[in-house]
């Protein structure tokens, strides 16, 4: 009944926001998911505030991955850009890289370009992604053996 009530304010709003219809669905969605599977009570009276407060948060956390993922990516092609050598044993070995670094999931790909190439720790790149330290040391430690599987390979 919430859902039937709430759901298109929701959507619209969001879409306002973000400009993305797609987008809009999938946030409004997982808010409506969130409020079943964590079994949030709702009363009455606060239930629109609470949809749309989760809705803006899901929303800026939404912002702030993409920024992440952005900044990252440009920063590995700004660092391979500001490299230019004549070596073209060094330039074959730059361009296996990068399509190695490219094999790796996103979420490997953006915890190993945290921790080596921004020089964040474990602790920091988990705070910033929300996640356990632990999890972050595993997509670590994959995407560094998954890189130099991809690497052997090519």
């Amino acid at each position: 009944m919430i859902y039937d009530l709430h759901f298109d304010d929701l959507r619209r709003y969001l879409t306002f926001r973000s400009g993305d219809q797609d987008l809009s669905r999938d946030i409004a969605q997982n808010v409506f998911m969130k409020v079943w599977t964590k079994k949030i009570k709702l009363e009455k009276g606060s239930v629109k505030s609470l949809l749309f407060k989760m809705a803006t948060d899901d929303f800026i956390s939404h912002l702030r991955r993409e920024k992440l993922k952005n900044q990252y990516t440009e920063s590995l092609d700004l660092r391979w850009n500001q490299e230019v050598e004549a070596d073209e044993d060094l330039e074959d070995k730059k361009i296996r890289l990068q399509k190695a670094l490219n094999q790796l999931s996103e979420k490997q790909k953006t915890a190993l370009l945290m921790n080596k190439m921004q020089g964040l720790t474990h602790k920091e790149i988990a705070e910033i992604l929300n996640l356990s330290e632990k999890a972050i040391e595993k997509r670590i430690r994959l995407a560094l053996e998954n890189l130099k599987q991809n690497l052997k390979v090519s």
